[in-house]
């Protein structure tokens, strides 16, 4: 006797019901397979994409982390430089000579070969012959050991940078040059010790001279000015409108247009400050103090979105529980769900934080890439900042820029991965699972 099922569209056979349910969990598990091999492919994508984006930085990078120095031994000639006017010294000379000892084959006295043999030395390095014999006169009439970097074109030629082998009208070294430094290098005379210039040095015309100090101490200051409005400005906001504010048209408008400007492209808040902090009010441009300002605009929707969204992760158990036992409505959501709900808030400060600190279109409406040959010691004074200096190098015609780019780069996603770290660091130590 055949046993049957019970279906709308008539009695089936079971063994046929137990087949259909069989294709279709075969069906199912193919498209799950299929879906996980998307899954995965996906990832593998974004993970190559990633290797390969950090592989290009860090193999064009790495080279200006080392810096190509020259040790000589300088005669201080008190003819070139006299005690009585010291800063206007001929220390450009000094060197040209002190440098000329060891090429006997050279006649310094041309002025031409006498270029070219200075031509080894960073322009930097007769500035920083000067501050040594400003700080001390008595140098003067001696011979000194001076280790100071070498211009940019030999630096490159030091690091593998520049082909040999190829004809001398396809590099900006001829071979005289070439042979000279090659003589240097004999001698022991040639290192490469850490460049450590990169970060304590400011910007320079020179790609050998050139750091991130000036851009490191700006972004400090428009970090910290942008903190310190956006946090309490977001905080406050979002515990109102969570907590206080009634539930109308009004605040369901004003929710729409927060959301709204967290989508905002950059470039607008640029435009704004631009027209109102600059234009209207008058403020300084390339300072820290209005890019701060202006980056406290963008994170402030952010900060409030993650403000009310730590609040509502908070149990309403906790505010029933305070109210029951007679706390006013202050005093639980100031004394009871804002505590709580801190790890979540100072998680995306944190993130919104490492967001302005990457932003380069609203700093750059607003001058932050002026040439900047010093840091900032206020908030107020001229500065420029870490996206826009990489901005600025990236666009420089030198070539040792551009393993000056990359290394900013670095030390920029450096500081990205910190502080998304601290964040991530401050949720799992004091987030509270319920």
């Amino acid at each position: 006797m055949t046993d049957y099922t019970s279906d709308p569209s008539g009695p089936r056979p079971a063994n046929a019901t137990t087949e259909a349910v069989r294709n279709s969990l075969a069906r199912r598990n193919r498209k799950q397979v299929i879906l996980q091999g998307f899954g995965i492919a996906a990832i593998t994508f974004a993970i190559t994409m990633l290797l390969i984006l950090i592989g290009s930085l860090v193999g064009t990078g790495y080279h200006a982390f080392t810096q190509t120095h020259l040790e000589i031994e300088v005669f201080i000639d008190p003819e070139e430089v006299p005690a009585e006017n010291l800063p206007r010294g001929g220390f450009r000379e000094v060197l040209s000579t002190s440098l000329g000892q060891y090429f006997p084959d050279v006649d310094m006295s041309d002025r031409q070969d006498a270029r070219e043999v200075s031509s080894i030395l960073s322009n930097g390095a007769q500035f920083e012959l000067r501050d040594m014999v400003v700080a001390d006169p008595s140098l003067i009439g001696q011979t000194i050991s001076l280790n100071v970097p070498t211009a940019d074109t030999y630096d490159q030629l030091a690091k593998g940078l520049v082909q040999r082998d190829s004809g001398e009208e396809f590099r900006r070294l001829n071979d005289a040059a070439i042979d000279r430094f090659d003589r240097l290098e004999e001698l022991g005379l040639i290192t490469k010790p850490l460049n450590i210039g990169l970060l304590s040095n400011a910007d320079s015309r020179f790609p050998e001279l050139a750091g991130l100090k000036g851009a490191i101490v700006g972004s400090f200051w428009a970090l910290l000015v942008c903190f310190l409005i956006s946090f309490p400005l977001g905080i406050g906001a979002a515990i109102y409108l969570e907590e206080f504010a009634p539930k109308n048209k009004m605040s369901d408008f004003i929710e729409v247009n927060i959301n709204n400007l967290a989508a905002v492209p950059s470039v607008v808040f640029g435009l704004l400050a631009l027209a109102v902090f600059i234009g209207w009010f008058g403020m300084p441009r390339s300072a820290p103090f209005v890019g701060g300002l202006t980056l406290a605009l963008m994170t402030l929707p952010t900060i409030i979105i993650a403000t009310r969204a730590a609040l509502k992760a908070v149990p309403p158990s906790i505010r029933e529980a305070a109210l029951g036992v007679g706390a006013s409505k202050h005093q639980v959501v100031f004394q009871h769900v804002l505590p709580l709900a801190m790890p979540g808030i100072l998680t995306g400060t944190i993130i919104g934080l490492a967001q302005a600190l990457g932003e380069t279109a609203p700093l750059l409406l607003i001058g932050m890439n002026a040439f900047i040959t010093s840091a900032p010691s206020t908030p107020f004074d001229s500065a420029t900042a870490l996206p826009t200096q990489i901005f600025i190098w990236a666009d420089s015609p030198e070539r040792g820029f551009v393993s000056r780019t990359s290394a900013a780069i670095l030390v920029l996603l450096s500081f990205l991965i910190l502080m998304n770290g601290i964040a991530i660091y401050l949720r799992q130590k004091f987030e509270r699972k319920w």
